[in-house]
């Protein structure tokens, strides 16, 4: 998030501010309520649960420390690949792991934090679970006292696995209730519906994976982000520039008004017709209120013999306000050859084709006199 810089602040005043700013990107107030709310939740739960388990008692902590740095990377940044279960579970066990052998083996307690936490971090990078909270674990079965030295190698699995499945488990929980994608499964990449070996048409312009690689390689650093994410936030970027530099017409400006729909309760024959008859490829469905449940097409029909209402599949929506540009990504998948307008209520107003696109993309490019004439 950036802030309006006051008129009576100068810039060189104001940067010495920009140590407080937010520095997570995508980071809104409700993200971080939701975390505050999830971490309160399952840190509770995981003493709660332990300790009904195991019982209470000065033998067993119910809950070690470094669950709290997990809890931060669960909820406040779930799509971090330092989060996922692997790497807390794993992270954690086998960082403790690490520290107790360092232990063991080392009877000096300040050469002893030194190597385990030096061997919990080459053993998750080994085993794709690098967690940092992971260094903490370490540092507890090291330095955690007759309490962890009373329970040896039994240590890492408990307190420290059971509390990281715990808390894992409340989080899987936690994060489904509130529809968040976790664990993070990156969206599979666009692929050529018409099964050759051509790029989908969406990526044939603009930069390549081979282009994230060589910057990734050329910036010489690691960042906390999955490179398939990194692609999507790219791609992102280059939309949201379109739309930002051609931000004019908007889709009420292009779409077709009269648009041609059938009841839900209609026969594949009458789609049929209506496809044929208009020349058109997707055919809007609405229930008898007149709200939008769906559309088919010609391939939709010749799978069903019954009524409509068993061909429909999922349409592609857009407001009237929304930039024409913004449906570039929809209808160049490969599959969606358009775009239902809708009001709030689901109502149809309008359909834009693939075709419409196309004209009003031409209309926004820059006109030259000396460009060729189209021949006919």
């Amino acid at each position: 998030m950036q802030y309006p810089v006051s008129p009576k602040v100068g810039p060189s005043r104001f940067r010495r501010f920009r140590l407080f700013s937010p520095i997570l990107a995508g980071a809104t107030l409700r993200e971080r309520l939701i975390a505050c709310l999830g971490a309160l939740l399952a840190i509770g739960l995981t003493g709660v649960i332990s300790g009904y388990m195991f019982g209470q008692g000065p033998h067993l902590p119910l809950i070690v420390a470094p669950m709290g740095a997990s809890a931060v990377l669960l909820f406040a940044v779930p799509a971090s690949p330092l989060a996922q279960p692997w790497s807390i579970i794993g992270g954690n066990t086998i960082s403790a792991l690490m520290g107790i052998i360092a232990a063991y083996f080392i009877r000096d307690p300040i050469i002893a934090t030194g190597v385990g936490v030096s061997l919990a971090i080459g053993a998750m990078s080994f085993t794709r679970c690098l967690h940092p909270p992971g260094g903490a674990a370490a540092l507890t079965a090291v330095l955690g006292g007759p309490v962890v030295a009373g329970w040896g190698f039994l240590f890492p699995f408990v307190p420290v696995a059971l509390n990281s499945c715990i808390l894992v488990g409340l989080g899987l929980l936690f994060h489904k209730l509130s529809k968040r994608n976790y664990p993070h499964v990156v969206p599979k990449p666009a692929e050529n519906t018409h099964q050759t070996i051509d790029l989908p048409s969406a990526v044939r312009v603009g930069f390549r994976e081979e282009d994230v690689d060589a910057a990734l390689e050329a910036l010489d650093e690691t960042f906390d982000i999955d490179r398939a994410d990194l692609s999507r936030l790219l791609q992102q970027v280059e939309l949201q520039a379109a739309i930002r530099s051609n931000g004019k017409i908007n889709c009420a400006d292009i779409m077709s008004r009269d648009v041609i729909a059938i009841g839900e309760a209609s026969e594949p024959d009458a789609a049929r017709h209506l496809l044929l008859k208009h020349n058109i490829r997707t055919l809007p469905v609405k229930d008898p209120e007149g709200r939008l449940v769906g559309a088919v097409g010609l391939r939709e029909l010749s799978m069903s013999t019954e009524t409509i209402g068993h061909a429909i599949s999922r349409p592609a929506v857009a407001r009237p306000s929304d930039p024409v540009l913004s449906l570039l990504p929809v209808l160049t998948d490969g599959r969606t050859h358009a775009v239902i307008i809708v009001d709030d209520d689901y109502r149809i107003l309008g359909l834009i084709s693939q075709t419409d696109l196309l004209s009003a993309v031409a209309r926004l490019l820059p006109k030259e006199d000396n460009a060729i004439p189209a021949v006919a």
